[in-house]
């Protein structure tokens, strides 16, 4: 038994090409995840490397290759269902292509994002960074790892020379306000996001142009969110403190649209009948909420998805061809319970137990 395990443990990858009758260049591409290995060749590969029990030497794979296998994703936060899927769409080409990733979250600070990306340096073969900051896109670009391959996400970077894969938010609000709009609804409260992000200044930005389009007959009430629950609550509690309802509330993502919900539901409101109710990224969740929500739907997997296809088309190049293209993903109007067209209310709502 002792023997068998020596053997064991000295299995090397020309033993796994000597038992697949194949070269050990092919072994290697084949557990590397490289696309020019024949898929029958590729599950002969790993089913005797599996059976011989073969572990590659990470570090000496590393000094070989230069390469770690490993993709850094940079994050601004890992909380909530957007990231939840952004991160599932990444991993799913990670584990085709045998990546590992290396993830980091800077919670909304950028001195910590900047050590994130500092830390990245030499333990990744590529970066996917997300960066909503709108206001000091140069702090990005200055600690961005020179020479790394890079692809952004959602990430406002002017005159920048990597992919970037982005989400149309500007044309979404447009297009869910018109909605608002076409169904009746004339007073539109608007939750938006945090000042300093880009996305949610671009959402905001969609639902001022569209009113204006509209013309003086459509009505904008602004009050300020954080993306998150809590602020799209407090935001709920402020309508109803007020008196008077809108018509419709267009939240500037699904997280704050809930929120807003379960302020209304406390009050004693019904979503439509009362109110109407929309938000922005259709996350799985907003689908099974009582009333389901109306919602821009972003396909956040298919967006962590794209990113790290891109990023492995950049990581596989030897140039920086087309290196600085710009990819966008148009929302698409999902249309729920939760905003049906109702008539107009014009009459001062005193919520229930006040």
């Amino acid at each position: 038994m002792e023997g068998d395990f020596v053997n064991k443990a000295a299995i090397t990858i020309k033993d796994v090409a000597r038992e697949a009758k194949v070269s050990v260049a092919t072994v290697s591409r084949a557990l590397n995840g490289h696309e020019n290995v024949a898929e029958p060749v590729r599950q002969l590969v790993l089913e005797v490397a599996a059976r011989l029990r073969y572990t590659p030497h990470a570090a000496a794979r590393s000094l070989s290759s230069r390469r770690t296998n490993t993709v850094g994703v940079v994050l601004p936060d890992l909380y909530g269902e957007f990231f939840s899927e952004l991160m599932r769409g990444i991993d799913q080409i990670a584990r085709i292509r045998r990546q590992h990733l290396l993830v980091s979250s800077y919670h909304g600070d950028q001195e910590q994002q900047g050590a994130a990306l500092r830390a990245m340096r030499g333990r990744v073969d590529g970066l996917l960074v997300l960066s909503p900051y709108a206001e000091s896109p140069g702090f990005l670009t200055d600690n961005l790892p020179q020479s790394l391959p890079t692809v952004l996400i959602n990430t406002y970077l002017p005159d920048q020379d990597h992919p970037v894969l982005s989400i149309d938010d500007h044309a979404g609000a447009v297009a869910m306000t018109r909605h608002l709009l076409d169904v009746g609804h004339r007073r539109i409260a608007f939750i938006s996001g945090p000042d300093s992000n880009y996305d949610a200044r671009e959402r905001l930005r969609g639902f001022r142009d569209a009113l204006a389009a509209f013309g003086s007959d459509a009505q904008g009430i602004e009050l300020p969110g954080d993306f998150d629950e809590a602020s799209g609550h407090r935001a709920g509690q402020e309508l109803l403190a007020a008196g008077t309802l809108p018509d419709a509330v267009f939240a500037a993502n699904d997280m704050m649209a809930l929120g807003c919900l379960y302020a209304f539901a406390q009050a004693g409101l019904k979503v439509p009948d009362d109110v109407a109710l929309a938000g922005f990224d259709d996350i799985p969740l907003a689908r099974f909420v009582h009333p389901s929500l109306t919602t821009m739907q972003v396909s956040i997997a298919e967006l962590g998805d794209m990113a790290m296809t891109r990023l492995m088309q950049l990581m596989d190049s030897k140039s920086a061809e087309s290196a600085g293209d710009k990819q966008t993903l148009v929302p698409k109007l999902i249309v729920r319970d939760s905003s049906k067209s109702v008539s107009r209310r014009t009459q001062t709502h005193t919520p229930s137990g006040r």
